[in-house]
């Protein structure tokens, strides 16, 4: 097992082996067992990662329930902004901006500014969870594009070989040279500017198709590996000798034998998208104004909010940190329960 590492991204670790490989310790196995649910109980004993499991799951239903909290208990859209509003908070008025505009802090009151207001007289906490949903909207877009491109490609380029896998590995490689940060700001500012169809302007597909254009390369390259052996087993010639075509054999032999490969790059490739969509939307490549993330979330308030409401910074930051946090861990507990020479101690 090795790391791949790109700059100005997490490291991405590359997986092999496959559930053909053989378990340790098998003889102490139950008749009948599967690799999926030997897979599943060694996760479900790694309390750790299914905590953070459960966190993110936690994040992902919270950010969901964004416009049930806006409408039912806020009673505040995210975009509404009132400076010079006023409201009633224990007997007492409250101004959401005082006198020389800085906005009021956390209130701790479910109905009224739980995390404060910006300099705009938005509430922070509706505007935190909308946030949430657009970057991991964007997350989520952004790993299904480079999961299918990355694999499609992958396979092509390794079972194939010869002209597919030069100009594939190629292409690849020159995407590979550039900073992940660095390659998204120039995308994205260009389709920000210019635009192709859809993808122009506010639309927050625009961040989507870049980081998922930006991470093919670090799923295609161990895909194109792991396809470069798989091609040569045995049981690849014998679904020859059947008379299968190589596109039958690609989906019908290869791709199962990379279903432990994908499935740990999912959890690891949304983190990174995630924390790359805030780095570009901080640095004005990313999503644009009017819409919220937790990228545009701090972005605002380091501009508009330090040091008078720091508050605005800091609630967007942890949750970014605690999002991220928990899928990374989360995706490490899954790759040691898919890893088929894991040493975990697998019971009824």
């Amino acid at each position: 097992m090795s790391v791949i590492s790109g700059p100005g991204s997490a490291a991405v670790e590359e997986v092999g082996g496959g559930f053909d490989a053989g378990f340790e310790g098998e003889g102490q196995l139950p008749p009948g067992i599967g690799p999926w649910k030997l897979a599943w109980r060694r996760l479900r004993r790694n309390r750790v990662a299914m905590f953070f499991g459960f966190v993110f799951l936690l994040v992902v239903v919270l950010c969901l329930l964004a416009p049930v909290y806006s409408q039912d208990i806020a009673h505040i859209s995210p975009d509404y902004g009132n400076p010079t509003g006023t409201f009633t908070l224990n007997g007492k008025t409250q101004f959401v901006l005082n006198t020389v505009g800085v906005p009021i802090g956390p209130t701790w009151n479910v109905n009224h500014f739980f995390f404060g207001a910006d300099d705009q007289g938005r509430d922070v906490a509706v505007r935190l969870l909308y946030g949430g949903r657009t970057s991991l909207m964007i997350g989520a877009v952004a790993t299904l594009i480079t999961m299918i491109i990355g694999t499609l490609l992958g396979i092509v380029a390794g079972f194939f070989r010869g002209w597919w896998d030069a100009i594939l590995r190629s292409a690849n490689d020159v995407v590979w040279t550039y900073p992940a940060v660095l390659l998204g700001i120039t995308v994205g500012t260009v389709l920000n500017i210019h635009g192709i169809g859809p993808l122009h302007g506010t639309s927050a597909l625009v961040p989507a198709v870049v980081i998922g254009f930006v991470y093919i390369p670090y799923v295609f390259r161990p895909v194109r590996g792991q396809v470069l052996t798989l091609r040569e087993r045995d049981f690849i010639d014998a679904a020859r000798q059947q008379g299968l075509s190589n596109w039958q054999i690609m989906i019908s032999e290869i791709l199962p034998n990379l279903s432990s490969t994908i499935v740990v790059f999912v959890p690891l490739i949304m983190a990174n998208a995630i924390l790359l969509e805030a780095g570009l939307t901080f640095l004005g490549a990313g999503v644009q104004p009017p819409n919220a993330s937790w990228g545009t979330m701090i972005s605002d308030g380091i501009n508009n909010d330090i040091p008078t409401a720091f508050h605005n910074v800091l609630v967007p930051g942890i949750m970014l940190v605690i999002a991220v946090m928990s899928i990374n861990i989360f995706g490490d507990g899954l790759r040691d329960a898919l890893d088929p020479r894991s040493k975990v101690r697998v019971g009824r």
